[in-house]
């Protein structure tokens, strides 16, 4: 089976299994960002507390992975993460945004977000349009719901850190 996108990126990426540092559990409760995600992206994110990404997220590299999120107690939903500068906006201060491939109606400023970081995808990158950035971040999207379909990432959804 190919597992190769027409974009020439690769549909599941990661082991059959989490390997180690993997998987990384981080909660914090949910800070405004830049409101860039839902406005200018399309794409809404939810944004980790500065604390919670210098705290759990320095020894891992910049980049954009996948995993679970669950907000508040609810569903333990698929996520993608950027972790880092956001290159294309010129960010002066690292952050951890969160997108739940969830429509929610609401949005949850303040709420507690759990996550669970599974596997990286790929690095940082700057790009030549807003276009480019949004056609990668759906890309990315894509692989995260292929690649978290495996039994050993499923099963992570029933962690006990999860509510």
């Amino acid at each position: 089976m190919d597992t190769t996108s027409c974009s020439g990126r690769p549909q599941i990426v990661g082991p059959l299994e989490p390997e180690k540092p993997y998987p990384i559990f981080v909660q914090g409760d949910v800070v405004k960002g830049y409101g860039r995600g839902s406005k200018q992206l399309g794409i809404p994110t939810a944004n980790l507390p500065s604390d919670a990404v210098e705290r759990a997220l320095t020894d891992i590299p910049i980049g954009v992975y996948y995993g679970w999120a669950q907000v508040k107690g609810g569903d333990v939903l698929p996520m993608v993460m950027s972790l880092g500068w956001n290159p294309f906006f010129k960010n002066e201060k690292r952050s951890g945004e969160v997108h739940i491939i969830h429509k929610f109606n609401d949005d949850f400023y303040g709420q507690n977000l759990k996550i669970a970081i599974l596997a990286y995808i790929r690095p940082e990158r700057d790009y030549a349009s807003l276009e480019a950035l949004v056609d990668d971040i759906n890309m990315d999207i894509s692989v995260a719901e292929n690649s978290l379909g495996r039994l050993a990432y499923t099963q992570i959804k029933n962690a006990a850190f999860f509510d």
